[in-house]
């Protein structure tokens, strides 16, 4: 069975990096199964872009309540998702990959500064294009960065990798009443305040008619089976 998609955005989690412990720091072993997954998605023939956060590393909102300025504590965070995307682009190339780490801050010694018609090449030549340093901006949250990237690239469908397997009701781990949706429209997450992604992510994606499925990547193979167009976790969409 084929891909359904042609170019794809894969928004990864730091703490998927970080493992299923406690997601802190970066777990060599999680990090190899996610190149993994996407090793086989790209024998698919897809173009792949990925965007990683930094919450394994520094979350800049978490941290600002010490005492910081959110800004600077933000721009700590991006780094961190510099750190993450390195170490993806290593495991990935560890696979026979060939990648290119694109970053919304200088820092030429370890990655290209972020230019769409760059990453648009990358991607055509089968690169996987790893975007780091959400969208340069603090205040910003990595999904936000995710979805604008996925409009930049004239992506078919941004994938939210989590640690559960969709959107539900409640928090499932808090509630057993939590019923997982199928799918659901980008106003009903808004106006039931569902926790999946922050508002200025979910509108991007609503104005640009981006359809969002959110899905746990923990289980292996689960990104290439939504890749291939199985029903798994939540699709998000007008």
């Amino acid at each position: 069975m084929a891909s359904t998609y042609q170019r794809v955005l894969l928004k990864l989690s730091g703490e998927a990096m970080g493992g299923a412990a406690d997601g802190h720091g970066i777990d060599p072993e999680s990090v190899q199964t996610i190149a993994r997954q996407v090793a086989r998605v790209k024998a698919l023939g897809v173009e792949l872009a990925i965007v990683v956060g930094g919450g394994n590393i520094l979350r800049g909102a978490e941290f600002s309540k010490l005492g910081g300025h959110r800004a600077s504590a933000d721009y700590m965070g991006m780094l961190g998702t510099v750190i993450n995307g390195l170490a993806l682009s290593d495991a990935l190339e560890q696979q026979g990959l060939e990648t290119r780490v694109l970053t919304a801050i200088e820092i030429h010694q370890v990655a290209e500064p972020f230019v769409r018609r760059k990453a648009l090449s990358h991607l055509e030549k089968g690169r996987v294009v790893i975007l780091a340093a959400g969208t340069g901006n603090p205040f910003f949250t990595t999904d936000t960065a995710a979805t604008l990237r996925a409009t930049e690239l004239e992506c078919e469908v941004l994938l939210k990798a989590t640690k559960v397997d969709g959107v539900y009701t409640a928090d499932p781990k808090r509630s057993k009443d939590a019923v997982r949706f199928e799918e659901i429209s980008y106003m009903e997450v808004l106006s039931k305040g569902l926790r999946v992604m922050d508002g200025t992510a979910i509108t991007l994606a609503m104005e640009n008619r981006l359809p969002v499925i959110v899905f746990n990547m923990l289980e292996e193979g689960n990104l290439e089976r939504v890749i291939r167009g199985e029903t798994l976790g939540t699709r998000i969409r007008s």
